[in-house]
């Protein structure tokens, strides 16, 4: 009589074989990535957009949930990351939040985060006990260098306004706000918006949205 334990490995081999004869199977496309060349993003930072979409409240702290997942991850690669715009709401979630992430491999390590995060599950904010299904986007842009974006100062309106949401002292009581708009004449139906709120210093926050925005805009090309 054969040992159960044989069997079971007798068909996990089996099943290896099946699986080492399938096209495209994992092992295969894992080759293949090291016969690519490499990203030339690779090694940059990013600019990571998370926002809530699908699910209200609780889409909203899914977003927030996403960003401590992400900010904790930084941490133990040694990245820096630093906020450069958010919309919290009051149960505590982000309607959306922006942070510029710089260290080594960055952008090599997060490039393939972008897309759609979907999560069900009970919500706190749910008194019934029921499942609820909520989606959030994710952006990754690649950190663009200076000299890679070439931009018409004239294609260019920058709007200052009043910071909105829980903030420190005098950030909602100044004109620190920045908004940059983008819309180039040359390339008609192209429009490209950035706002950063939350420095106190308007000069701090303008370089924080032109930072922003030439990422977006080399991400645009």
């Amino acid at each position: 009589m054969r040992h159960p334990d044989s069997e079971f490995a007798a068909l996990i081999k089996e099943e290896v074989g099946v699986a080492d004869g399938a096209p495209g199977n994992t092992g295969n496309r894992a080759a293949d990535l090291y016969c690519y060349p490499r990203d030339p993003n690779d090694e940059r930072g990013v600019i990571m957009e998370i926002r809530a979409g699908t699910g209200g409240d609780e889409a909203a702290l899914f977003a927030a949930d996403l960003f401590r997942m992400y900010s904790r991850y930084a941490d133990s690669q040694r990245w820096r990351v630093e906020v450069m715009n958010a919309s919290p709401t009051e149960t505590g979630g982000f309607k959306e939040v922006i942070a510029a992430i710089e260290g080594k491999d960055v952008y090599s390590k997060l490039k393939f985060e972008s897309g759609t995060h979907r999560v069900q599950r009970v919500p706190a904010t749910e008194a019934q006990g029921r499942i609820h299904t909520s989606a959030v986007t994710v952006a990754i842009l690649p950190e663009a260098e200076e000299v890679e974006v070439d931009i018409d100062p004239a294609d260019l309106r920058i709007d200052v306004f009043r910071s909105s949401g829980p903030g420190g002292q005098s950030v909602n009581t100044t004109d620190s706000a920045v908004r940059v708009t983008y819309e180039p004449k040359d390339r008609k139906g192209l429009r490209i918006v950035v706002t950063c709120q939350d420095e106190k210093s308007q000069h701090k926050t303008s370089a924080k949205a032109l930072k922003s925005f030439a990422c977006a805009a080399y991400g645009s090309r």
